[in-house]
């Protein structure tokens, strides 16, 4: 055995002593780049395509509604709830092998929904999915922190990679449709090749760094118990109302796991989150975005959606329509949020969807349907003008061996303020002799928020950036 000598070995970093970034060369980062555009691509599409196959899978497996439902929520429960654990185990495992982990099983669940006998089968592999889903996302946000040093080569990867999403979430009900008209079944084979190709991209990145301390149990299981409770407490509230005894006991259950994950990460000495993660004020403003943005992007389709058809009398294909202009804009200006002063334009962002959801929320009832839609594209502005630069500014403000827990702590707040709309605009909008009233209040909450968020955007600290 052949001993190197100590002269010629590289240098050990302490623990906990600052890692210097590592030089990833182009192919190495134009792989990790694709890989995660891949993965966010399937992730979004199998969210938002699979609502309109929901039909033809009824008519051929059968089942009642409540079944058919779980084929979609069972999805959003397990990303939900598992993406905090998964953010933390990506940065002791590596970002790659996650995101390889992940996909590996995405793929296999996508070809058990696609060969589902049944709708209980059907529903188990979405569960699956959802679990793979969570494994992916926070370990993509990591890939693309590891493969672009350079802070403002990785503004242009954050907004490339979000094109992955936001083609999904535009074009995914179009393409399941399509799809449907031939087999419903072809929507999950979709996963098989486009999770191959991203697993050849992915093999082609540089190993990930690990942070290299002990799981932390306690916190993993309180993390998850808390967010299974209130993911499932905002989708069982649509159906049982807010006030029923099973939601009112999940937002319980919620509140009391979420207290336990809060004490055990004081008190543990390895704990899931970072003690140094939330002293920066960035890491901190930039969750809240996450979760302010969530509450506007996600709790206006809910609000607007009940409203243009119980109050207006539109079709489901009709409301549809009126987001058409929200979803393209979002789509198309989604690349170009990198060629701006990332401050600047998460607070305009923030400001423009508080100005939307407020003038809706005031004058809703009287606009036309070409105005809703109108202004509905303020909204739809948040897309590409808070989403990529604030995950960008979150990127740069962690460490490489950090990227997973920060993208998975990112993700978990833009979920809690999408289920936490979902919840409380829900409860609002449950009396049909307020139901006027309740979708003013549920807009002009978002729009609150918003406001009060692009307010503290503005203590982000701000860089010099290349255009």
């Amino acid at each position: 055995m052949t001993v190197t000598p100590a002269a010629m070995r590289p240098p050990m970093t302490p623990v906990g002593a600052h890692m210097p970034e590592p030089v990833s060369d182009a192919r190495h980062a134009r792989s990790a780049l694709a890989a995660a555009l891949l993965g966010f691509f399937v992730i979004t599409l199998d969210a938002v395509a699979v609502n309109v196959t929901l039909p033809a899978i009824r008519a051929d497996l059968g089942g009642g509604v409540a079944g058919l439902q779980w084929v979609v929520d069972g999805y959003t429960l397990m990303f939900a709830a598992l993406l905090l654990t998964a953010g933390s185990v990506s940065d002791r495992v590596g970002a790659r092998r996650a995101f390889s982990a992940g996909m590996v099983v995405f793929v296999l669940a996508s070809i058990a929904c696609g060969l589902a006998p049944s709708l209980p089968v059907l529903v188990g592999s979405r569960f699956v999915q959802g679990a793979a889903a969570a494994s992916m996302m926070p370990a993509s946000m990591a890939l693309l922190r590891q493969g672009f040093p350079d802070p403002a080569a990785r503004a242009r990867a954050v907004a490339l990679w979000a094109m992955g999403g936001a083609v999904a979430s535009s074009a995914g009900p179009v393409l399941g449709g399509m799809l449907t008209m031939v087999d419903w079944r072809l929507i999950f084979f979709l996963n098989v090749p486009v999770g191959a190709l991203a697993l050849l991209l992915v093999a082609r990145t540089e190993v990930s760094p690990r942070r290299p301390v002990p799981l932390d149990p306690v916190g993993q299981l309180t993390g998850v118990v808390a967010m299974a409770a209130l993911t499932f407490a905002a989708i069982e509230s649509g159906a049982r109302g807010f006030g029923s005894p099973m939601v009112l006991g999940a937002f319980a259950l919620a509140a009391v796991a979420l207290t336990g994950f809060v004490v055990a990460q004081r008190r543990v000495a390895s704990p899931m989150l970072p003690r140094g993660l939330f002293a920066s004020p960035t890491v901190v403003i930039t969750v809240v975005t996450g979760f302010a943005f969530m509450v506007g992007y996600y709790g206006l389709p809910f609000v607007i959606s009940l409203y243009l058809q119980q109050h207006r009398g539109l079709s489901a294909w009709q409301t549809g329509l009126v987001f058409v202009p929200m979803m393209l804009i979002g789509a198309a200006l989604t690349p170009f949020s990198a060629r701006f002063p990332r401050k600047p334009i998460i607070v305009t962002g923030l400001a423009l969807m508080a100005v939307g959801l407020a003038v809706l929320g005031v004058a809703a009832a009287s606009i036309p349907l070409w105005g809703l839609a109108g202004l509905m594209m303020l909204v739809g502005l948040g897309g590409p003008t808070v989403s990529p630069p604030a995950t960008a500014v979150l990127l740069d403000a962690v460490p490489a061996t950090q990227a997973g827990v920060a993208a998975g702590v990112f993700n978990t707040s833009r979920q809690v303020g999408g289920a936490l709309a979902v919840a409380v605009f829900g409860g609002l909008l449950t009396h049909p002799d307020t139901f006027a009233a309740g979708v003013r209040t549920s807009l002009l909450i978002a729009a609150a928020v918003l406001a009060a968020t692009a307010a503290l955007a503005l203590l982000v600290p701000s860089m010099k950036e290349n255009s």
